[in-house]
């Protein structure tokens, strides 16, 4: 297994030994196969040149500061974005503090204070139409000049479009998986959607009816749809299980409550209260339903748990990336 990557949560404290480096900028909100087109370059050239690779990415997403009453599905939340990174190989990766201060730096400053001086770059690499600075006034032309006034080297990277010819974007992504359309999503991400939680306690209704549940609180901005899923969960340790999830508010049983991802685990029994998890979705099944009572609910699960292991008998990992999220370390 990789060892951890780094988080760092400011350029102006990066450790020594990571100075050097090449750097990836960038949100890369999914990490997905767009984005990959622009890390992957910058992990050759860090291999190459035998130095640091690493991402400068900014915490909050710069959409929370300027538009704060609009909420915003991440689709990779700053831990599970962390691991992500770590899996395709980078050492580090800093989440500088994005505020309105740091937004108003002009170009120049951004190139000294935070590329120069905070992370002392050998080479940085970004996508084709990168703008940073005041009013977004750096260009990729003043960042290729930047570079050669300052002795690092400069990688523009043009936009990566899926096989039908549409450019791969995270809001075409948040799109998807507001349709509940999991397998077309993770066609663009290069991997299975995944949230990571803690496990909480709950009414224990589930076990009651025979499907006991690992329930996780997902943040309220999320934007998947509403409905059943087939997952393969994660526990802490590293140990897979396939599963079939409810993503809602649970209309027959607890009509005003808030969302919540409710996963029951084949062929498991055990205590996973307390430990933080992760599910992958694979396949969407149905949408969110009422049923009038307990057994036409329960009759639906029996049919929702035999569609869901039929599909998860058959799925094959995507790339080495989904290997690391949804299929090393598989106990079933």
């Amino acid at each position: 297994m990789a060892p951890a990557i780094q988080r760092i949560a400011d350029s102006a404290v990066l450790p020594a030994q990571l100075r050097g480096g090449v750097v990836a900028i960038g949100n890369f909100d999914g990490v997905h196969r767009g984005h990959q087109s622009v890390l992957e370059p910058a992990l050759e050239i860090a291999a190459r040149d035998k130095v640091p690779a690493i991402v400068l990415t900014f915490e909050p997403h710069p959409r929370r500061v300027f538009q704060p009453d609009t909420p915003l599905f991440r689709i990779t939340p700053a831990p599970m974005k962390a691991r992500l990174l770590g899996a395709l190989g980078f050492d580090a990766v800093v989440e500088h503090p994005f505020t309105r201060a740091f937004a108003g730096l002009l170009p120049e400053e951004f190139v000294q204070r935070i590329l120069v001086e905070g992370l002392g770059i050998s080479h940085v690499v970004t996508g084709f139409d990168f703008h940073y600075g005041k009013n977004r006034g750096g260009t990729p032309q003043t960042l290729a000049d930047a570079g050669r006034a300052n002795a690092f080297g400069v990688t523009l990277v043009e936009a990566f479009s899926d096989e039908g010819g549409a450019v791969i974007s995270s809001s075409r992504i948040r799109g998807l998986l507001h349709e509940g359309d999991v397998a077309q999503a993770a066609g663009l991400l290069g991997y299975r959607f995944t949230v990571e939680a803690e496990v909480s306690g709950g009414k224990k209704l589930g076990r009651a009816l025979g499907f006991p549940t690992a329930n996780m609180a997902l943040p309220p901005e999320t934007g998947l749809r509403h409905g059943i899923y087939a997952v393969r969960f994660r526990r802490a340790d590293g140990s897979l299980y396939d599963g079939v999830a409810s993503y809602g508010s649970r209309p027959t049983v607890d009509e005003d409550g808030a969302p919540l991802l409710e996963t029951f685990l084949f062929d498991f029994d055990g205590d996973l209260y307390g430990e933080t998890c992760s599910v992958s979705l694979f396949g969407f099944l149905r949408g969110e339903e009422k049923f009038d009572g307990l057994e036409p609910l329960v009759r639906q699960m029996k049919r929702d748990e035999e569609e869901a292991r039929g599909l998860l008998s058959r799925v094959m990992p995507l790339s080495a990336l989904d290997v690391g999220i949804a299929f090393e370390g598989r106990a079933a």
